[in-house]
């Protein structure tokens, strides 16, 4: 027996607008009944776990011991300009001069995550 991941649960101050957040940064729908003011929301998932979100009351006060990495349909440099534009802030750079290595940065919210590189990123430096 085994045990499947059924969402990863991502505490917060405003579920639905953190959820609107990562809706746009994935491409996934709302959960079709989450509204404004929605002290739960999801954003689906094509195959795999949901993003669930819980409205806390308290705030977030350590870095998060759990994050969401990101592998980009486009470049990770593109991703990075895209997800700025979203409303993320950019916390730290690990990109390397060889084209390895990740962005980090934080939701609306605070919550940190990396963005990797692309498939493409990685074709253009296997040598």
């Amino acid at each position: 027996m085994v045990s499947v991941v059924q969402n990863v649960a991502i505490d917060c101050a405003d579920a639905y607008e953190l959820a609107r957040f990562w809706s746009a940064v994935t491409g996934r729908p709302l959960h079709p009944e989450s509204g404004p003011g929605d002290r739960e929301t999801q954003v689906l998932s094509a195959e795999g776990p949901v993003l669930h979100f819980n409205q806390v009351p308290e705030s977030r006060t350590t870095k998060n011991r759990i994050h969401l990495c990101l592998r980009p349909e486009t470049s990770r440099e593109q991703e990075v300009e895209r997800l700025l534009e979203l409303g993320a802030s950019f916390v730290a750079d690990h990109r390397n001069p060889d084209g390895s290595g990740w962005a980090v940065l934080a939701d609306p919210e605070g919550n940190e995550f990396c963005v990797l590189r692309s498939d493409s990123d990685r074709a253009a430096t296997v040598s």
